[in-house]
């Protein structure tokens, strides 16, 4: 049941992380800004409408987004949250997690494949670029957090992160949370790495392989985009709600408000940062990796 209460919190509460970030964003600017739960409008107002497709498009553009929203809700059975066992969990768990995301990412590059437009196909060489460098930063990242547990399930992990093994490993702890920061802001296409409310050709990696998505399309793709925010910002809540003892209900809603100041620090980072020119991303996203390697070497060289 306790799985089950955290896959319907991140079902529910998913799509108010970006209004949370916008919130944010407005308030460094000066304005009022969207409703935080602008998101949510936005997911039923889509849903409401129809599609419109090219004619050059395939069964691929169509079915890109709904595979994309299925693993997405599959990521979540195997992601625990608050100090909850997941649904599934075994050995190995976090390895098929990272998998079931590249799976998304390959699909929505299938889809923007398929419309037959250049400009699609240049976000998309950008996503699977970019991907290239994220994906080794949460393989060792998890690993080097597996290491420091002795479990090798996500469920095992989140569970055996204790105070005391906080307190004695706070700088491989902090490598640790910075790199995956970084793959947070990556992978969800935030600022530095890209602008989610740009549409300027030659920035956008994203956006631009969404371009020609529309109606229920479109709302499933924001819809699981929002979720990934969530699993990415669990991932990260779940190491920083390990470091003070608390029941397993306190520790939940812990987990929940560090995802909300998640959300916060997401909305300084973009309102103090300009995106980075396209050539000093990879430069970005191999500093992450050298984050998550000196990590864990730090452990290696403890043993």
């Amino acid at each position: 049941m306790n799985g089950i209460l955290a896959i319907l919190s991140a079902l529910i509460f998913a799509p108010l992380l970006p209004g949370v970030i916008n919130k944010t964003k407005a308030f460094f600017s000066g304005k009022k800004g969207p409703s935080i739960f602008q998101l949510y409008y936005d997911i039923l107002k889509l849903i409401r409408k129809g599609a419109v497709y090219s004619t050059t498009t395939t069964f691929l553009f169509k079915t890109g987004p709904v595979i994309s929203l299925a693993a997405m809700i599959i990521v979540l059975f195997l992601l625990p949250l608050g100090g909850q066992p997941s649904i599934l969990f075994f050995p190995g768990d976090y390895v098929v997690l990272i998998y079931f995301l590249g799976l998304v990412r390959f699909f929505m590059i299938l889809a923007a494949l398929d419309t037959g437009s250049s400009f699609e196909g240049m976000g998309a060489s950008r996503e699977a670029a970019f991907s290239t460098l994220c994906e080794p930063v949460l393989f060792v990242s998890l690993a080097a957090l597996c290491k420091m547990t002795g479990q090798t399930s996500l469920t095992g992990v989140f569970s055996g992160i204790d105070s005391w093994i906080f307190g004695n490993h706070i700088p491989v702890i902090l490598l640790i949370l910075t790199a995956i920061y970084i793959i947070y802001l990556a992978e969800n296409a935030r600022i530095p790495v890209d602008d989610p409310n740009t549409h300027l050709e030659l920035t956008m990696i994203h956006e631009v392989m969404i371009l020609d998505h529309s109606g229920p399309d479109l709302a499933f793709l924001l819809y699981s985009g929002s979720l990934k925010l969530w699993i990415f910002g669990s991932v990260l809540s779940g190491i920083l709600a390990a470091a003070i003892p608390l029941s397993p209900l306190t520790h939940f809603a812990f987990c929940i408000g560090w995802l909300i100041l998640i959300g916060v620090l997401t909305g300084i980072t973009e309102s103090v940062m300009a995106r980075l020119k396209l050539i000093h991303i990879p430069q970005l996203l191999i500093a992450a990796f050298s984050f998550s390697v000196l990590g864990i070497l730090i452990l290696l060289e403890e043993l």
